[in-house]
């Protein structure tokens, strides 16, 4: 089976289930949402400026969290996924928002059609992407595609650092302790619990794993210079749930590339 193909089918088992656990009702959700979209976005809002009227594409979207907080700031936003329980949340969630998204059910590199190119102010993609994709050089070159010139790749991820070399114990700051344990250079598919599955309500985990590539900060770097993108920016962050849990180790990335 080729690495797409199992994580689809684990995207599609209880995805839906395990969002409601962990954020409410889409009803629910879209309240909290509607309170402060910009929050939900973040830092990413600090470079991208004002996104009223921006066509923004979100790549691997998931439950639409993020695309209906950016329709709710007033962007144009259409969301490419593979998982048709993720869209039935994230429709579900946009109607409770009164934020209307478009949502493509489709592999990001098999683009339907009627996905323009070459039109997009923005393709957003954040926290947990690169690492389902063994090329990234056709992932970025989908991306470059869909860019109008002059248009913006916003990519939020974990930190190489965090997910390649450190191993975490503990749940508080006092208890915490982090093992050097990976190894940065590893190139292999990894077969890994799917995210959701803490907030699902079965075990069966034949189901729930999915195959991960995890890629180094330099061949992330490389593939997104190798795809007519210009990088504009690089922003190494710690975690930002306090002041000293896990203080001086990266935790995330925040990289903006223009097309050119």
């Amino acid at each position: 089976m080729e690495p797409s193909d199992q994580n689809k089918q684990s995207w599609n088992s209880g995805a839906y289930r395990a969002w409601t656990n962990r954020f409410g009702t889409p009803s629910e959700a879209a309240v909290r949402i509607k309170r402060d979209p910009a929050k939900r976005i973040g830092k990413a809002l600090d470079y991208t400026g004002d996104v009223k009227d921006k066509k923004i594409a979100n790549l691997l979207g998931s439950n639409g969290t993020k695309a209906v907080a950016l329709a709710l700031l007033g962007a144009i936003v259409t969301v490419v996924d593979f998982s048709t329980e993720n869209e039935k949340y994230a429709l579900e969630l946009a109607e409770a928002a009164d934020a209307p998204i478009r949502y493509v059910v489709s592999d990001v590199l098999q683009l339907p059609a009627d996905v323009p190119r070459g039109s997009f102010d923005m393709v957003y993609m954040e926290h947990g992407i690169l690492h389902y994709f063994t090329d990234l050089n056709v992932l970025f070159h989908v991306v470059s595609t869909l860019l109008r010139p002059g248009g913006l790749l916003v990519l939020q991820d974990f930190h190489p650092v965090t997910t390649k070399l450190i191993t975490s114990k503990g749940s508080t700051a006092n208890t915490r302790k982090h093992k050097v344990t990976g190894d940065y250079f590893d190139a292999s598919i990894e077969e890994k619990v799917i995210s959701f599955s803490k907030f699902g309500d079965d075990c069966n985990a034949n189901v729930r794993k999915v195959l991960l590539r995890r890629w180094t900060l330099g061949e992330i770097i490389t593939s997104i210079a190798s795809s007519n993108l210009t990088i504009r920016l690089l922003e190494e962050l710690p975690n930002q749930s306090s002041d000293d849990f896990d203080k001086g180790i990266p935790k995330t990335f925040t990289l903006l590339a223009e097309k050119l």
